[in-house]
């Protein structure tokens, strides 16, 4: 993490689009919200509005220039060699004071599946006080065709406090050493997984994907958001299971529009919000609403649990 301090630091001074991100934020206003049992906090983030745009469909993806790529950054833009096959850099669109995306050397496909052994490594290598972020394909990630990840400090989402409180976590089963927990009252389905053993955190992440798919009838990737955390040698992933990835009201014409588009850090009560009057606007009642429709029904996750080996 200190490392990528320095990157970013030496990145301000030389990386004009970068700079300009990290300036902005000084603008950025914020409000929190007081829902029915939880929190949330609205950002007034204009410089977001390119990312929670993107047309992230397929037919666009194979039509674009990937803006991940080695052959495609910015030449200012610099990184650090991950473990031979990543690449951090800083990100020129910031939510948080420090805010990377880690992103593979190779344009494959954003999926978590064979490179969750690499999100375990990275939570343990940046180390306590810091989270890293996983937004699937089709539920937040603004380039669904390259592998990558984000990081960014941990403790300004909300949920992160939330599911400190004890009384929000119902134990629902171990497999193997990992425990597996159901929040409540956060106004979307979130389920804990936490361990001390990397391979036996790895294990149980890849048998709730695999008994989402069994429980969907599909064989591609479930959608899903991961925050993760490194706290005292023990792993804690707090994954959000969807059903879409935008709510109607994103697509809906004139004033009508509300321009939300959660993925994982929207997700994790910090909802960013491009437009003003979005910003102005939106109260518990709407956001509430908007983390119902996009979250995957209680009732599936719950048969996915219990489809788990």
């Amino acid at each position: 993490s200190g490392l990528c301090l320095e990157l970013l630091s030496e990145q301000k001074k030389a990386w004009q689009d970068l700079r300009k991100g990290y300036e902005s934020l000084k603008d950025v206003r914020e409000r929190d919200l007081h829902c029915k049992g939880f929190s949330v906090r609205l950002q007034h983030n204009p410089r977001r509005i390119k990312s929670s745009t993107a047309n992230v469909d397929e037919k666009n993806a194979k039509g674009r220039q990937c803006f991940l790529c080695l052959d495609h950054l910015p030449e200012d833009q610099k990184g650090i060699l991950y473990r031979s096959e990543y690449l951090i850099l800083g990100n020129p669109m910031p939510v948080f004071s420090s805010h990377f995306t880690i992103s593979h050397l190779d344009h494959r496909l954003q999926a978590i599946g064979e490179h969750i052994a690499t999100y375990l490594q990275l939570l343990a290598d940046f180390g306590s006080g810091w989270t890293v972020l996983y937004n699937g394909p089709k539920c937040g990630a603004s380039a669904p065709d390259h592998l990558h990840f984000q990081v960014a400090p941990s403790g300004h989402m909300p949920i992160e406090k939330e599911i400190g409180e004890e009384k929000r976590l119902i134990l629902i089963k171990k497999v193997d050493s990992v425990l597996l927990y159901r929040a409540n009252g956060l106004g979307r389905e979130v389920i804990i997984l936490e361990g001390d053993d990397s391979m036996a955190v790895e294990r149980g992440l890849k048998n709730y994907l695999n008994a989402l798919k069994k429980v969907l009838l599909i064989n591609e990737e479930p959608m899903i958001n991961i925050a993760g955390f490194h706290e005292e040698r023990k792993w804690r992933l707090v994954i959000f299971s969807r059903r879409k990835h935008r709510p109607d009201a994103f697509f809906k014409e004139g004033d009508a529009r509300m321009v939300v588009s959660p993925g994982i850090i929207d997700m994790g009560g910090l909802l960013i919000t491009p437009v003003e009057k979005d910003f102005e606007r939106l109260d518990a009642d709407t956001v509430g609403s908007i983390y119902r429709e996009v979250s995957l029904e209680g009732k599936t996750v719950a048969r996915a649990i219990n489809a788990m080996r």
